[in-house]
């Protein structure tokens, strides 16, 4: 192991490198030289009008929040989050910071994918939720009866000695989960957390601060690293793949760094340790996303939002198949089952964020805003995901993805 090798393995670990690598395939793509996919930007006006239309049903004034995980929160109009922290006497801003860290990076690590039959169902109206509202709303009420927190007085928390002793059989319990109501990747969630909770316990530095080791100690190292009380998202992304890598199953490593969503496409060469190496991180760029707003409710500025990239996952990917502007070179593809690592997916995910800056342009200069007051996070909330799932219901009677991904759980 060189040191070089380790600056290399740490150079991926950044939404820079995301978005550098996924334009390069974009650019693989545009010269037909791909194995998978035809790119076809004549479609692209289409998948444009489309998000349009979507983002002006749902946000007729252009006040479109973050694409993030509180959105998932909001069940029939009402924010149940909001309501449980508003109803809570914090000590300050930093322990409500701390909470919604809790909450907000539990959640999204048991946010991938549910599988088209899962449905939860609420406890409070009787509906019955699939996907990610249902995940979220499952996540949000173990987490408010206190499934994670080691102190029977503070429900609103987790602790890493928690999170450490889950088993399988609690997350059945607490997403409904049953023969007749499947939930996919189980075990690789409860794996996550687990893993969460340990290096959590392993890094009291990182994580135990100002309070016993949790997830939300994240908040404030976070902190301790903004200038004059600024941070940039990029750095949210970069400090979370850096203090969590060791949570994700053991995949690529370069220079004793653990690369996570990150896979090898031969075609994509580079002149140093990185060659082939295509970085995606898509739930830990989920999760930057949804932890600006608990930053900002602290006092915290969070600048260049755009700087982090959109999301490989099959929504944002399934717009543009399902639109046309990707084709499928073999139409059978879609009748298989894809590994996540197969160079079909890598091609797909990689193309799906390049896209999305396409047609985030596209979609700023139609209605005449900058990145900077229609960045990614209201592109993709307004927008592209709710577009591409519009799109695979219209195309497919059960909404799933055009292309099938086997998943454990810890990718999408």
């Amino acid at each position: 192991m060189t040191a070089d090798a380790t600056a290399d393995g740490l150079s991926l670990l950044s939404a820079e490198a995301v978005r550098s690598r996924a334009h390069r395939m974009l650019e693989i793509g545009l010269n037909d030289q791909l194995q998978h996919f035809k790119v076809d930007l004549g479609r692209l006006d289409e998948a444009v009008d489309l998000v349009l239309a979507t983002t002006r049903k749902a946000y007729p004034t252009f006040d479109i929040p973050f694409h993030s995980r509180w959105r998932h929160f909001v069940v029939v109009g009402v924010d149940r989050w909001a309501a449980l922290a508003d109803a809570k006497n914090w000590r300050d801003g930093k322990e409500r910071a701390r909470a919604e860290f809790d909450l907000a990076m539990i959640s999204v690590l048991l946010d991938a994918g549910a599988g088209p039959s899962w449905r939860y169902r609420d406890p409070l109206t009787g509906a019955s939720i699939g996907r990610s509202e249902g995940l979220a709303l499952a996540s949000l009420d173990m987490f408010a009866r206190g499934a994670f927190s080691a102190k029977a007085d503070e429900p609103l928390r987790a602790d890493a000695a928690m999170l450490e002793r889950l088993t399988v059989a609690d997350l059945q319990t607490g997403f409904q989960v049953a023969d007749d109501n499947p939930l996919v990747g189980l075990e690789g969630r409860i794996s996550l957390l687990r893993r969460l909770g340990q290096v959590a316990s392993m890094s009291p530095q990182i994580f135990a601060r100002h309070d016993a080791a949790r997830p939300g100690g994240l908040f404030d190292h976070l902190a301790g690293t903004a200038d004059a009380g600024a941070i940039a998202a990029s750095t949210i992304l970069s400090e979370l793949l850096r203090q969590l890598g060791p949570i994700w199953p053991s995949r690529i490593t370069l220079g004793g760094i653990s690369l996570g969503d990150c896979w090898r496409y031969p075609a994509l060469k580079t002149e140093d340790a990185t060659s082939e190496l295509v970085p995606l991180h898509k739930l830990s760029q989920w999760l930057s996303y949804s932890l600006i707003e608990p930053m900002q409710r602290a006092g915290l500025q969070v600048t260049d939002i755009d700087g982090l990239t959109g999301l490989a996952e099959y929504r944002n990917g399934g717009l543009f198949i399902d639109a046309g502007v990707l084709v499928l070179r073999d139409p059978m593809d879609v009748q298989r089952e894809h590994d996540v690592a197969s160079p079909l997916v890598v091609e797909w995910r990689a193309l799906t964020v390049a896209l999305l800056d396409r047609l985030a342009d596209l979609l700023r200069q139609r209605v005449g805003l900058d990145a900077v007051s229609l960045p990614l996070a209201k592109v993709l909330e307004g927008g592209t995901w709710a577009a591409g799932r519009a799109l695979a219901f219209a195309r497919r009677p059960d909404g799933s993805s055009p292309v099938k991904v086997s998943s454990d759980g810890t990718v999408f």
